[in-house]
C-alpha cells in the first residue's frame, strides 16, 4: 500500500500530458493575452496626446493618462514572454527594481547636456533603459527633484520624448503578439513551443513567477525586516501606485488561473477563494505608496497580504501545475 502514492503521482501528470490542451491554450490567447495587449497601445497612445497637449509635469489630464497607461501596462506585465521580452521591452516600460537609482542619473544627464535624442524616436530607444519607461516619467511628473532641473521648454521635450517612446515600445509589444499568437495556439516545428505542454509550461510559468513578483518584490523590497524596513523601494511610491499595482496583478492573475484550472474544478475553486482573500486583504489597506511597513500596527496587514500572495503560489505549485503535469521552470526575470 505504500507505493500507492508513488503510483499516483506518476500517473497523474502522464493523464495530463495526455490531455488535449488546445482550448485552454485557445482560451487564455484569445481573452486573457491579447485583449490586455491590444488595449495597451490605447491607452499609451492617450498618453502622447495628454502630453503634446498639456506637458506640465501637475497637468491632471497628463496624470490620469499616465494612470491608465501604467494600469494597462501592470495588468500585462505578468507575460513576460514572446514580444513582450525582445529587445528589453518590458524593462524599458517598467525598469525596475532600480537598486543604483539609475533613472535619476538617465534624467538629470539628459537635462544637464540637453540631449538631443528627445527630438528623435529612434535616437531615444537608443539612450539608457533607466531614462525610459513609467518610472521615468514618474519622476519628470511627481519627483521634486526634477521640478527645476534645466529648462522648462527641455523637461517639456523630455516628458513628451518618453511618453513617445512608451507609446512606440507598447505598439511594438501589441504587433508582436498579432503574430506570434498562433505560436501558443498551434505549437510544433514553426513554433518555439514544440509541444501543447511546453505552451502551457509557459502560461503557468506566468502565472507562478507573477505571483512571486508581486509577492517577494512589489512587496518584500519595502518591508525588508522588521529592523530595517525599506519605504523607499516601494514601486512606484512617488506617484502613489504602489499598492494599487498589487490588487492590478492580483486580478490579472487570479483570471489567468481561472482559465488555467477551468478543468479542474476543485482546484479552481482553491485558488479562487484564495484570490478573493489576497485581493480583500489588498483592498483593506488605506496605504498607497506602502509606507506603512514602518509601522508595526500597519506592517502587521502588508506581511498578511504577502503571505495571502504566498499562498495562492502554493496551490499553483503543489496543487495546479502536478495536475497540468507541469511545473513552474525558470523565469524572465530568474535571468534564464
Amino acid at each position: 500500500m505504500r507505493y500507492l502514492p508513488l503510483i499516483a503521482a506518476l500517473i497523474i501528470p502522464a493523464a495530463a500530458q495526455a490531455q488535449d490542451r488546445a482550448p485552454i491554450l485557445m482560451d487564455v490567447t484569445e481573452t486573457h493575452i491579447l485583449p490586455r495587449f491590444d488595449k495597451l497601445p490605447e491607452t499609451t497612445g492617450a498618453l502622447v496626446s495628454a502630453a503634446l497637449v498639456d506637458c506640465t509635469p501637475t497637468s491632471p489630464a497628463l496624470r490620469a493618462a499616465y494612470d491608465d497607461a501604467f494600469d494597462s501596462w501592470i495588468s500585462a506585465s505578468h507575460l513576460r514572454f514572446g514580444p513582450t521580452e525582445v529587445d528589453d521591452r518590458a524593462f524599458a516600460l517598467a525598469f525596475w527594481p532600480d537598486t543604483k537609482g539609475f533613472t535619476a542619473k538617465a534624467l538629470s544627464q539628459h537635462i544637464a547636456t540637453e540631449d538631443e535624442a528627445v527630438q528623435s524616436p529612434e535616437a531615444y530607444s537608443e539612450t539608457s533603459i533607466a531614462g525610459r519607461g513609467f518610472l521615468a516619467l514618474e519622476r519628470m511628473l511627481y519627483d521634486p527633484a526634477f521640478a527645476d532641473q534645466g529648462s522648462a521648454e527641455y523637461r517639456c521635450d523630455l516628458i513628451q520624448a518618453i511618453t513617445a517612446d512608451i507609446d512606440a515600445n507598447a505598439q511594438a509589444i501589441t504587433e508582436g503578439w498579432q503574430s506570434y499568437a498562433p505560436s501558443l495556439t498551434q505549437p510544433g516545428d514553426n513554433s518555439p513551443y514544440r509541444t501543447q505542454d511546453e505552451a502551457l509550461q509557459e502560461l503557468f510559468k506566468a502565472l507562478s513567477a507573477g505571483l512571486e513578483f508581486t509577492a517577494d518584490t512589489r512587496l518584500g523590497r519595502p518591508l525588508g525586516t522588521f529592523e530595517r524596513p525599506r519605504p523607499n523601494r516601494a514601486e512606484a511610491r512617488r506617484s502613489e501606485r504602489s499598492l494599487r499595482h498589487v490588487e492590478l496583478s492580483l486580478i490579472a492573475l487570479r483570471d489567468l488561473a481561472a482559465r488555467l484550472s477551468f478543468d479542474y474544478p476543485e482546484i479552481a475553486s482553491d485558488l479562487d477563494a484564495a484570490f478573493a482573500r489576497a485581493i480583500e486583504n489588498a483592498q483593506s489597506i488605506d496605504d498607497p505608496a506602502l509606507a506603512g511597513v514602518a509601522d508595526p500596527q500597519a506592517r502587521f496587514r502588508i506581511e498578511a497580504l504577502q503571505q495571502s500572495i504566498r499562498e495562492i503560489r502554493g496551490i499553483a505549485s503543489t496543487e495546479l501545475g502536478p495536475t497540468l503535469g507541469i511545473s513552474a521552470g525558470f523565469n524572465s526575470l530568474d535571468g534564464d
